[in-house]
C-alpha cells in the first residue's frame, strides 16, 4: 500500500498526520495492493472518492483538514474508499452479500468504529446519539463500539440495524457511567521525599 501526497498536501502534511494515516492503513487490509492519493481540504473533517475508469479502477483519493485530525476521520475515510471498492464490483447492482459494508454515511460510522479501538478517539459524526454522549465520547466510546460490533451481526436478520442501532445508544446514555477517579490514580504515583 502507497501513499501518493498532492502538492498541497506535502505543503501542510505534518510527521504525526503521516504516522496517523500509516498506523490507520494497517487496519484496512482490503487497501494493501492500493496506492492512494492523499490531498487537502478546507471545507469539511475529510473526504473519499473512488475513481472508476472503463469499469477498472482508476485513482483512490482522501482529502484532510489537517488541522485537528482524528484516527476516526481518517478511518471513516478509508472506510469510504472500502465502500467504493465494493461498489465498482458490483457494477452499479446491488448486493445483498453480508460481508460488504453497505454504503452510506451511518453505515460508514457503524463500520469504522466496530473496526478497532484505534477510531474511538472522537465521536462519529452521523450516527444519531444525545449530545451528552458527544460531550463525555471516552466516557461511552467503547460501549458504543460494542453496539456497533452488535449491530452488524443484526443486519444478518434485522432491516431496521441502524434504528435499533440508535435505540441502544439512546438508551446507554440514560444509564449513569463510572465517574473515573483521579484519587485512585494518584495513589500509585510514588512519593518522592
Amino acid at each position: 500500500m502507497a501513499l501518493r501526497l498532492t502538492p498541497q498536501m506535502k505543503q501542510r502534511v505534518t510527521r504525526r498526520t503521516l504516522e496517523m494515516l500509516q498506523r490507520s492503513l494497517g487496519y484496512f487490509p482490503e487497501l494493501k495492493d492500493a496506492v492512494i492519493t492523499i490531498g487537502y481540504t478546507r471545507k469539511h473533517l475529510g473526504s473519499a472518492t473512488v475513481i472508476y475508469r472503463k469499469g477498472e479502477l482508476y485513482r483512490l483519493i482522501i482529502r484532510l483538514r489537517v488541522r485537528k485530525v482524528t484516527y476516526h476521520t481518517i478511518g471513516h475515510e478509508l472506510t469510504h474508499l472500502v465502500q467504493g471498492l465494493a461498489y465498482g464490483e458490483r457494477f452499479g447492482t446491488r448486493s445483498a452479500d453480508p460481508e460488504r459494508i453497505p454504503t452510506g454515511e451511518t453505515q460508514c460510522d457503524i463500520w469504522t468504529l466496530a473496526r478497532d479501538p484505534l477510531f474511538l478517539d472522537d465521536p462519529p459524526t452521523y450516527i444519531k446519539m444525545p449530545r451528552i454522549m458527544r460531550q463525555r465520547w471516552p466516557d461511552y466510546a467503547e460501549s458504543v463500539r460494542e453496539l456497533c460490533i452488535a449491530a452488524i451481526d443484526k443486519r444478518h436478520t434485522q432491516r431496521q440495524y441502524i434504528r435499533w442501532l440508535e435505540q441502544e445508544i439512546a438508551q446507554l446514555a440514560k444509564t449513569p457511567t463510572r465517574e473515573k477517579s483521579s484519587e485512585a490514580a494518584q495513589l500509585l504515583l510514588p512519593f518522592v521525599i
